[in-house]
C-alpha cells in the first residue's frame, strides 16, 4: 500500500475516536463545561464515573498520539509540494500531538488519585487539593492542551492547507479549507491569552467546538482525496 493511502487512512479514521469520545465525554462527564466548574464538583463527577469514566479519558488522550504519524504520513504523501513547507507542518503537526497527550494524560494519572483523596479530606487539606487541582489544569490543561495544542493543530492545518494547495495529487481547494480552518483554530487558542486569561474570551469559546468539528470534516476529505 502506497504512503498515500496510509495517510489517507489514517486521515479518515483519527476524527472517528476523536469525536466518540468527546460525545461520550460530553454525555457522561458533561465535558468540556464541567472544566470551568468547582474542582469538589469536578472531582466527584469522576469519582462517579468509575473506571469507564477513567479509560475513557486514557482514550481520549490516545488519540492525540494518533496526530504524530499521520503528519507524518501526510508530508510524505503530498508529490510535488514544497518539501521545506512540509517539513516544517510535520513537524508543528508532531508538536501539536505531544502538547495535547501532554494536556490530556493528567486525566487517567493523576485526577484520579485528587478525586480519592478529596472524597475523605478535611477543609485544610481540601483546599491543598484544589490548589493542585486548579494549577494543573491552568498549565497542563489550558496552556499545554489548549492553548498550545490548538495552536500547534492550526499551524499545522495552515501549513498542510499550503503543502495541499502545491500538490499535484490533491486538489487545490482542500488546501484553501485546510488554512481556514487552521487559522480558526490559532485564533481559538487565545481563549485564556492577554486580558482573558482570567474569565476567557467567550467567541473563542464558542467558535472551539465548530472549530474542531470543521477540521474533522476537512480531515476525512483530504484523507478520502488521497485515497481515491
Amino acid at each position: 500500500m502506497s504512503t498515500a493511502r496510509v495517510a489517507g487512512a489514517l486521515l479518515i479514521v483519527l476524527p472517528l475516536p476523536f469525536n466518540l469520545c468527546v460525545f461520550l465525554l460530553a454525555r457522561s462527564f458533561d465535558y468540556p463545561d464541567i472544566l470551568r466548574r468547582p474542582t469538589s464538583e469536578v472531582l466527584a463527577r469522576f469519582r462517579a464515573g468509575g473506571p469507564r469514566l477513567l479509560l475513557l479519558w486514557w482514550a481520549f488522550a490516545l488519540t492525540a498520539v494518533l496526530l504524530v504519524p499521520l503528519a507524518v504520513l501526510l508530508a510524505d504523501a503530498l508529490v510535488g509540494a514544497n518539501r521545506a513547507v512540509v517539513a516544517v507542518a510535520a513537524t508543528t503537526g508532531v508538536l501539536a500531538g505531544v502538547v495535547q497527550f501532554l494536556g490530556l494524560v493528567r486525566w487517567p494519572f493523576l485526577v484520579p488519585y485528587l478525586a480519592r483523596a478529596d472524597a475523605e479530606a478535611g477543609p485544610a487539606r481540601r483546599e491543598a487539593i484544589d490548589i493542585v487541582f486548579q494549577s494543573f489544569n491552568r498549565y497542563l490543561g489550558v496552556a499545554v492542551g489548549e492553548h498550545l495544542g490548538y495552536l500547534f493543530t492550526g499551524g499545522w492545518s495552515v501549513l498542510s492547507g499550503i503543502a495541499l494547495i502545491q500538490a499535484t495529487n490533491t486538489p487545490w481547494w482542500l488546501g484553501v479549507a485546510g488554512i481556514v480552518v487552521g487559522a480558526l483554530l490559532m485564533m481559538c487558542s487565545l481563549e485564556f491569552v492577554g486580558t482573558f486569561e482570567q474569565e476567557g474570551w467567550k467567541l473563542a469559546a464558542t467558535l472551539t467546538p465548530i472549530a474542531y468539528v470543521a477540521w474533522s470534516v476537512w480531515l476525512i476529505a483530504v484523507g478520502v482525496a488521497l485515497i481515491l
